[in-house]
């Protein structure tokens, strides 16, 4: 999810709340400690030069149970980051610390929003030798044509 639809969200909400991908919601007393954009530049196992960067909140609970943060509280916070941090329309990813600090992706529901699960992947397949996997076929699925050699016809 872009910032831009972080922010149009916030608009239409009373209420934040952040939805873990095992169903359990974020403490309703969360604080977003941090927002920033972030920027890793790294090379792959292919030797190509990367660039990325997205913009990071942070969310922290603690023991704070009288103060919640509103939706146009964290519109606020958003839009001075985007200016005094010259934060562009970037993906957002979540920080949140649960056994340890986990990075999520994020999407929205209509009332919540949604910790995603991210996954790693290999950005050099083509260059570090993993196979492309093949697509298995049941040979009983295979249409065959009229000159074809029929299991059946003795030919083979």
């Amino acid at each position: 999810m872009k910032l831009s639809e972080v922010k149009l969200n916030l608009k239409n909400l009373e209420k934040i709340a952040f939805q873990l991908p095992n169903g359990d919601l974020v403490p309703s007393h969360f604080h977003i400690t941090e927002v920033g954009k972030v920027t890793k530049n790294f090379i792959d196992c292919g030797g190509t030069v990367r660039n990325e960067e997205v913009v990071s909140f942070q969310l922290w609970n603690e023991n704070d149970y009288n103060h919640r943060l509103h939706p146009e509280k964290l519109v606020n916070i958003i839009e001075l980051s985007e200016k005094v941090l010259d934060i562009p329309d970037l993906e957002v990813e979540v920080e949140y610390q649960g056994d340890t600090i986990g990075k999520y992706g994020l999407d929205f529901d209509g009332t919540n929003f949604l910790l995603t699960t991210k996954l790693t992947d290999c950005l050099a397949k083509d260059k570090c030798g993993i196979p492309v996997e093949k697509k298995k076929v049941k040979f009983d699925t295979i249409q065959v044509s009229g000159n074809s050699c029929n299991p059946n016809s003795g030919c083979c």
